[in-house]
């Protein structure tokens, strides 16, 4: 039996080897035909196939198939005789010239033309030529153009060549005219056209082009509608359908189907640890479970508590883990579990600096949190990106990570746009009692070095102040920043109120991360000063008049745990800087502390709180001269001119030898929402400035001035602009008030 059964097997491949050569021959020789344009030799590499190769039917069809899929042929014609591969070949036009009529906006032309599936000098195909059609009618749906027509002309030219002339009649935009909310939506129809991007058509809105019916803007607006009940607690809701309503030609009704389903709150919330984990060090999760009980449903705080899951297991460094959550519904109460656990583990195998023409590759890797041969992480990887963007040399920067050469490896690949990084600036101010001017030339990347070079000066009619300024921030690659800085300031009163100083210095000195978000600075400042009084001065000012020379020890500490410098929209920075006389005459003691924290009241917004405490005072018990007291910055009381508030000396304004202003910032993005580039705030500040040591009796006992207004922050063509208008709420009699303010700045 076994026999029988190999002697079978033997006969069949035996058939199988004598059938295949009978139908498989080799090819000796290969010929081409009808190709005009394209090469012999460029068929040959299309087909695949080479002389001594073995040919039968089924090699002939993938021949075919291959040559038609390169799309350069009408008809291909294959034969097989004698030994010789005949390929006979009808090749298509080529494109010489593609026209569009009916756009005159080259913009708007650009969006029509972006990811064509024809393209000039390629080969045309009817079929491309009808993709390519729908493909026009597709973008023009997507722009609102809901009434488009085109005819296509295909003119057949000399030398097998074609033009393709596209005639477009767009007609006039679809316009909402109205949105509706039907089915149970719980909210009422006027905050949830607040939820959407579209918007109803009002003469008005002339800006706007969300009035115009768009599919990709109508998806969006369905996506956000699904947040919106989703973080207000209505955790199976359900957006059933959208559709367009035709009112008239070009206007439609809007319509959203919602089905909300019934209210769902947070029940318990845990965390499951790995058991070498610290319980410790995840308290304030634990703090914030028991803060959202019995509160609405929110996907937001979901999000929120698994980025500050990410945040604590990146600083107590616990490497390769992954949180997920897992959901239990019972009746109205969602709980949660927080699961903790390990991935799969991956390195860093390469981190490649790309398109970095000027900038020095060390001034980038100097920004990066994470370095070759460490465990990759998402999150540095991500705070690295934002780093080198608060650098503000380059217009673009993009990431990606492909595999490495290993299985557990990872190559980081960061791309870079270089743009323009010196600056141009211009300030004014016009207020109650004239103005002041300002300009400055920065250069923040020097010989790409990373090096910054500063000088500016603002002038007024009484005073003038400049400086130039040099930081290397990486100094000899050692992570200490370095600065050299030189100033001039003269305040000259001499013929209004007596007195006039002119002190000229330097500032030496360095700061360095000395723990973990913590920055100390040691420094130095050297001025030398000249006061000159006349009779008019007060007898206090003419004491005052000589030559003096002033050394101080500068000491900075600098906390910082904002989530990035770049645009900053949470966590806090709590800034103290102290002046130790070394040589001084009047033995003044500076105090300086900044606070500042960021956060959000609503989806989409920014707001930040800060707070400025300032002293100035002789540890001697000596009065500070005039030029060390106190004044508050005019960006910390918007609405009055810098210098120009707190105690006075018959009519000039003296200073104080205490001082603190309490500020709060809001972007209202519903203004100019469609605008990457223009921020919308609203602002409140408040101010008090008090003390003056020589003369008791001038202190205008601390009274606090105050103003509110609005701004705008608009990143132009020309560079940065700033508009602020204020209004004074509270100030005192002969407080000088500053309306309106604007900033620019411009790159070269």
């Amino acid at each position: 039996m076994l026999k029988f059964f190999l002697k079978t097997i033997f006969k069949v491949i035996f058939i199988l080897c004598i059938h295949t050569n009978a139908y498989s021959e080799i090819i000796n020789k290969i010929e081409v035909n009808g190709n005009d344009r394209v090469s012999d030799e460029t068929i040959k590499i299309f087909s695949n196939v080479s002389v001594k190769d073995s040919i039968d039917d089924e090699n002939i069809n993938i021949i075919l198939k291959n040559l038609y899929e390169t799309n350069y042929f009408t008809d291909i014609q294959i034969s097989f005789k004698n030994n010789i591969l005949q390929i006979d070949v009808e090749e298509h036009p080529i494109i010489q010239e593609i026209k569009y009529k009916g756009i005159k906006s080259s913009s708007l032309l650009e969006k029509f033309t972006t990811d064509k599936f024809i393209k000039e000098k390629s080969p045309f195909n009817d079929f491309l030529l009808k993709k390519e059609k729908n493909r026009i009618l597709i973008k023009a749906k997507d722009l609102g153009y809901y009434n488009t027509k085109i005819d296509v002309l295909v003119k057949t030219k000399k030398n097998n060549l074609v033009d393709i002339t596209f005639d477009l009649s767009l007609g006039d935009k679809a316009k909402i005219k109205k949105i509706t909310f039907i089915g149970e939506k719980i909210f009422k129809d006027r905050k949830l056209k607040r939820v959407i991007a579209s918007s109803e058509y009002k003469f008005w809105k002339f800006i706007s082009g969300r009035k115009f019916l768009n599919e990709n803007l109508v998806s969006l607006d369905k996506r956000l509608l699904k947040n919106f009940y989703l973080n207000n607690g209505y955790y199976n809701v359900l957006i059933n359908s959208s559709f367009a309503k035709l009112i008239n030609s070009n206007e439609f009704e809007l319509i959203f189907n919602i089905t909300a389903n019934k209210k769902i709150y947070f029940g318990n919330s845990k965390l499951q640890l790995p058991a070498d984990f610290d319980d410790e060090n995840f308290k304030s999760i634990n703090k914030l479970f028991k803060k959202i009980k019995d509160e609405p449903y929110s996907i937001n705080m979901i999000s929120k508590i698994l980025n500050k899951i990410d945040e604590i297991t990146a600083i107590e460094q616990y490497k390769f883990i992954k949180a997920t959550v897992l959901e239990n519904l019972e009746s109205d109460k969602l709980n949660l579990t927080f699961v903790i656990g390990e991935t799969e583990k991956f390195y860093v195998e390469k981190i490649n600096i790309l398109g970095n023409n000027v900038t020095q590759e060390n001034v980038i890797r100097n920004q990066l949190e994470l370095d070759e041969g460490d465990p990759y992480n998402e999150i540095l990887l991500t705070k690295s990106i934002n780093n080198i963007k608060s650098l503000n040399f380059f217009k673009k920067i993009d990431k990606k990570t492909i595999d490495g050469a290993d299985t557990n490896s990872k190559i980081i690949n960061i791309s870079v746009e270089e743009k323009p990084t010196g600056e141009i600036s211009a300030s004014a101010g016009i207020g109650s009692s004239g103005g002041s001017i300002g300009f400055g030339i920065r250069e923040n990347n020097f010989l790409g070095k990373g090096v910054s070079l500063d000088t500016n000066f603002t002038i007024s009619a009484e005073s003038f102040k400049g400086k130039f300024g040099v930081t290397n921030p990486n100094y000899r690659n050692s992570d200490k920043s370095v600065y050299v800085n030189a100033e001039a300031i003269e305040n000259d009163n001499y013929k209004t109120y007596g007195y006039k100083s002119n002190k000229t210095g330097i500032n030496i000195g360095t700061n360095f991360e000395y723990l973990k978000d913590f920055r100390l600075g040691i420094g130095t400042s050297n001025f030398y000063e000249v006061i000159k009084t006349n009779s008019t001065a007060s007898q206090n000012q003419q004491n005052q008049e000589g030559n003096y020379w002033d050394s101080f020890l500068n000491l900075d500490f600098n906390y910082d745990k904002r989530n990035q410098k770049f645009q900053t929209s949470s966590g806090f920075r709590s800034f103290y800087s102290l002046d130790l006389p070394l040589v001084s005459e009047n033995n003044t003691l500076k105090n300086n502390y900044n606070y500042s924290y960021y956060f959000d009241l609503f989806d989409g917004n920014i707001s930040s709180f800060s707070l400025l405490l300032k002293s100035a005072k002789s540890i001697s018990n000596k009065d500070i001269k005039l030029s060390e007291r106190i004044n508050i910055p005019s960006s910390k009381l918007r609405g009055f001119e810098a210098g120009r508030v707190g105690p006075k000396d018959g009519d000039d304004f003296i200073g104080g030898n205490y001082a603190y202003t309490v500020n709060f910032t809001s972007t209202i993005p519903q203004i100019f929402e469609e605008s990457q580039n223009v921020d919308f705030l609203f602002f409140l500040d408040a101010a008090n400035i008090w003390g003056v040591d020589y003369d008791n009796s001038l202190d205008d006992n601390g009274a606090i001035r105050s103003s509110t207004g609005i701004a705008l922050d608009w990143f132009s063509p020309i560079g940065p602009l700033n508009f602020s208008l204020a209004h004074p709420i509270s100030k005192e009699k002969g407080d000088r008030t500053e309306t309106f303010r604007f900033n620019l700045g411009t790159t070269f």
